[in-house]
């Protein structure tokens, strides 16, 4: 897999934790508007919404690890919840500054202020990703008779706990280091004036998705530096007398973030909403109506943009531009606002009785403009790149926010045939005592067994396969067509729940009688012609290495060679399916005509190393658009044959393919073959 894959994974399951941020943002922005000095000692309705806010914002990091944990395992199971969370308390136990201390025989004093910020988005993500991929190894582990209590799920928090020991011991010497260069690097522009404020504000909004943004704060914010850009604002006439504010200069490392966190991210909100699949707009419009709302008010920015950061990091690179432009312009002008929480509505209309706001009011009119700057920005990249953001990924067998998104329930009577179709093809698989294994491939059922021999073949036709292929004694193919990863995914599902006995269902010769007659009837005419997706050699379907091809249980077609590394749509339609490891291709013609581009033999044993993504399923391509990318010298390298097969996967329902390309061909120029129906 990918690291933008992983990443993508990764943005998914932070759906989890992020989708509670909104709420406790509006609970402490509406505390602070009731008490804004106090923060809730002067009022008791305001101190139970600011604590019950912070409750939740305090912790991000534990909700992080928890939640990516959840959302990344294989099953979503609670015990890899747990395992999330045990992570997270061990490594804020072992290094908080009074363990260090004990630890390393330091006076607690002297231990690196670096561990009292510890607690943070980065560490979240790094255990909950750790705990994730712990659970998804060993959670099927079983131990000796003695141990078994402790085996399988209970075993990862068990596990977990330990590896967490040496994350800590790793922290131990790599935190300290991270957070002085990042302080280090802060106070080295804090001399760039109006240039340096915009700098820190770009690193500021790309350090956030780790957690690092914190030690770049303290430097402009705080004291750290002898800046103290937010209490010497707050303070207002205090300091201006004391001479250690100027208005128009202090509150420049904060003002900018206004436009921004009130303006800029809802715009990005209502362009990720338009962008997002029709299906899918109700869901996506409440998830973004809901950050945006919060940014607007209270400027918690995280449920917006942790929702698109990981799954479209080219966004998220270009809101950090963005908001470095803002805070420039800002600071240049002395358009200055300060906030005491963040830059959101409530900070804008308590700062403005500062007499260190200066044109406060400009800020809103740069806030308009950049409302429209980032909706055209997102949109036009978001549709030109084909980003996953949300609403854009979703169907029915994806994860889409971490959780199980099982779009057949809204369906119980297509949720009914799923599962009794996954039930009898384990029957004719042997039953649930001869299945050891269960994978699949673009199109076919991967099945590990105790004795292929007991599989029936005329029983699996029946139920719509088009064939079986035994490769040895251990290892049977069923071929099914591009829904062979739903059906497999039902059948781990239909196995966990209870033993299904083998069935010895045939049959009737005259169906497949009356299927040839129909077949017969058919007139012969090209509905169809396809062009060649790559350049290179061509092979007949029959010699192809793959007793599925050459046989044409998969379909019909031709295959070829590849010499050139891009991989063209052969037709004009919609990708209905992209491997998960991208070595395959299903794309349906508007006149329901399937088209599988396979490339390699076997490759999907490669993890997807090779293969570059170039679109996404349910799109709409043309004839001669690059859907693939491939690394041709690894490839050939170390896939067992690079011969890659193009066929019709629904040919039972036309004549046959007429084979028009000669010895070689040229990708997306020379034509392939055409569908006669």
């Amino acid at each position: 897999m990918n690291i933008l894959s992983y990443l993508q994974r990764i943005g998914r399951a932070l759906m989890v934790p992020v989708a509670t941020l909104p709420a406790a943002a509006i609970l402490v922005g509406v505390g602070y508007w009731i008490d804004p000095t106090g923060w809730g000692a002067d009022n008791a309705l305001a101190a139970l919404l600011i604590t019950s806010g912070n409750a939740i914002l305090d912790n991000m990091g534990m909700l992080f690890a928890v939640g990516i944990a959840y959302g990344m395992s294989k099953d979503k199971d609670g015990a890899a919840a747990l395992a999330g969370l045990i992570g997270f308390i061990v490594v804020m136990k072992l290094c908080s500054p009074a363990a260090i201390a004990m630890i390393t025989g330091t006076p607690i004093e002297e231990v690196s202020t670096a561990f009292s910020k510890i607690n943070n988005q980065f560490v979240g993500i790094l255990v909950g990703v750790l705990s994730a991929e712990l659970y998804n190894r060993y959670s099927s582990v079983e131990l000796p008779q003695a141990l078994s209590f402790f085996s399988g799920r209970r075993l990862v928090p068990i596990l977990n706990s330990f590896l967490m020991i040496i994350v800590s011991f790793v922290l131990m010497f790599v935190w300290p280091v991270v957070y002085g260069w990042l302080v280090a690097f802060g106070e080295s522009i804090t001399n760039l004036g109006s240039a340096g404020a915009g700098l820190y504000a770009f690193f500021n909004r790309l350090l956030i998705p780790i957690g690092l943004h914190h030690a770049l704060n303290s430097v402009f914010w705080f004291d750290v530096a002898g800046i103290n850009d937010i209490p010497n604002f707050l303070a207002g006439q205090k300091t201006i007398a004391e001479g250690t504010a100027i208005p128009g200069i202090t509150g420049r490392y904060q003002a900018g973030f206004f436009p921004i966190m009130m303006f800029g991210l809802p715009g990005a909100a209502l362009a990720i909403y338009h962008c997002a699949r029709p299906e899918n707009k109700a869901m996506v419009g409440g998830i973004m109506m809901a950050g945006a709302f919060a940014a607007f008010f209270t400027g918690v920015t995280e449920p917006l943009e942790f929702s698109f950061m990981f799954v479209a990091p080219v966004l998220y690179v270009l809101h950090a531009i963005m908001t470095g432009i803002s805070v420039y312009i800002a600071a240049a002008m002395h358009w200055i606002a300060g906030f005491g929480f963040s830059a959101g509505f409530v900070d804008m209309l308590l700062s403005s009785r500062n007499p260190l706001a200066v044109h406060w009011y400009m800020l809103i009119l740069q806030g308009l403009v950049f409302f429209c700057l980032y909706y055209v920005v997102f949109r036009f990249t978001i549709k030109k790149f084909n980003l996953m953001t949300p609403g854009r990924e979703m169907s029915a067998t994806d994860q889409t926010d971490g959780y199980d998104v099982n779009m057949a329930k809204k369906d119980s009577n297509f949720a009914g045939n799923i599962q009794e179709e996954a039930r009898q093809y384990i029957a004719v698989a042997g039953g649930s005592d001869n299945l050891t294994g269960i994978d699949s491939c673009i199109t076919r059922l991967r099945l590990s067994v105790k004795d292929s021999g007991v599989v029936n073949e005329r029983a699996v036709r029946s139920l719509g396969a088009s064939g079986v292929i035994r490769l040895n004694k251990q290892s049977v193919q069923i071929i099914v067509g591009t829904r062979a990863e739903l059906i497999a995914e039902t059948m781990k599902e239909v196995m966990v729940k209870g033993t299904v006995v083998e069935a010895m269902t045939e049959i009737p010769q005259s169906e497949e009688d009356v299927l040839a007659e129909e077949k017969s009837k058919q007139k012969s005419e090209s509905i169809l012609t396809l062009i060649a997706p790559v350049t290179g050699e061509l092979v007949k379907l029959e010699d192809v290495p793959d007793e599925a091809f050459s046989s044409k249980l998969v379909g019909d077609g031709i295959a070829i060679k590849p010499t050139s590394d891009t991989v063209f749509s052969p037709i004009s339609g919609t990708v209905v399916k992209v491997f998960d490891t991208n070595h395959a291709v299903c794309i349906e013609a508007e006149n329901g005509v399937e088209v599988i581009v396979h490339i390699g033999i076997d490759t999907v044993s490669l993890n997807g190393k090779g293969f570059e993504r170039l679109i996404e399923e349910g799109v709409k391509v043309k004839a001669g658009e690059p859907i693939l990318k491939l690394d041709l010298d690894y490839l050939n390298a170390h896939a067992k044959s690079m011969i890659s097969p193009i066929v019709i996967s629904n040919i039972d329902d036309y004549s046959g393919v007429n084979i028009l390309a000669k010895e070689n061909v040229i990708g997306k120029k020379s034509d392939l073959f055409q569908v006669i129906k």
